[in-house]
């Protein structure tokens, strides 16, 4: 019988809305906040609180990829954060989006990450203190990464179709019906215009939100094992990739496998769907 975790892996990647109200002002920290709502943000936000957007400071305007190492430089060092700085992120959607927002911050190999457990949902539940005020912090000198880190935490479409024909992990983390090839894309959102449906060969389905309460905090390590070490075939020493639409709900699944169950060969596949989808001759399985 296998044993599973009673504990996290890396406890010290969470932090509770308790402590984080006791330190709003400590030194050393920047709290981020990145939802899926851009507009969030200004109704309201925890004290300190600065807001980095996913799509406008993530990602390059032109191609589909993620900003240069320089201009990842520029937007630390405006937000007043140094490769020092412990940056604690948060968001709305249980984390979906600030997993997403730490993911790209560790793709620059900014180490000092941690996750707010349950998010915006839970600190606004439990009557803390929001604020309308910007944070404004002296510019910081961020150098500029030597490089992203796209070989260790990042899959690519090969990578990804290698990975199915070699039967190797794959977890498919969309809803059910993207998954099974009913719907292109989560219900009550727009279309983004994926030619073909269903999942790529050999993954499994777990939805990212099975491991979340419904207070938007992470299950136990005991429960999150169950999950993905026996429903789904991850195991330590052997790669696992994670998929979704554009690699933001994956990169929530991402954050639980390595940081919570302590795996250290995960890699994210923030192409997805949406590039799997259009792929010419990209195989394609449906059902399930």
């Amino acid at each position: 019988m296998t044993t599973h975790p009673t504990q996290y892996a890396h406890p010290e990647a969470l932090v509770e809305t308790d402590w984080l109200e006791k330190h709003l002002k400590d030194e050393g920290i920047r709290i981020v906040e990145s939802n899926e709502d851009i507009l969030l943000y200004d109704t309201g936000h925890i004290p300190g609180a600065v807001h980095i957007d996913w799509r406008a400071d993530l990602q390059d305007p032109v191609i589909r990829d993620y900003i240069s190492p320089e201009k990842f430089a520029r937007l630390c060092s405006r937000h007043g954060i140094t490769p020092e700085t412990t940056c604690i992120f948060y968001g709305d959607k249980a984390n979906w989006w600030a997993c997403y927002a730490l993911w790209a911050f560790r793709l620059f190999g900014h180490e000092k990450v941690k996750i707010l457990n349950g998010g915006r949902d839970k600190w606004k539940a439990e009557g803390r203190l929001m604020t309308r005020e910007v944070a404004k912090y002296p510019s910081a000198n961020y150098p500029v990464p030597k490089k992203r880190f796209d070989k260790e935490i990042r899959a690519f479409f090969d990578e990804a179709l290698a990975q199915s024909k070699g039967g190797k992990p794959l977890v498919d983390v969309r809803s059910p019906g993207e998954y099974k090839g009913e719907i292109t894309h989560m219900p009550e959102y727009p279309k983004e215009g994926v030619l073909r449906v269903g999942h790529i060969p050999g993954a499994k389905s777990m939805p990212w939100n099975t491991a979340t309460n419904d207070d938007a905090t992470f299950k136990p390590a005991d429960e999150l094992a169950t999950i993905y070490l026996d429903q789904c075939g991850v195991k330590p020493g052997t790669d696992t990739i994670v998929y979704c639409r554009i690699g933001e709900r994956s990169s929530h699944t991402w954050f639980v496998l390595t940081y919570l169950l302590g795996l250290d060969n995960v890699r994210n596949y923030d192409g997805s769907w949406t590039e799997w989808g259009n792929k010419v001759g990209a195989p394609i399985e449906k059902g399930g």
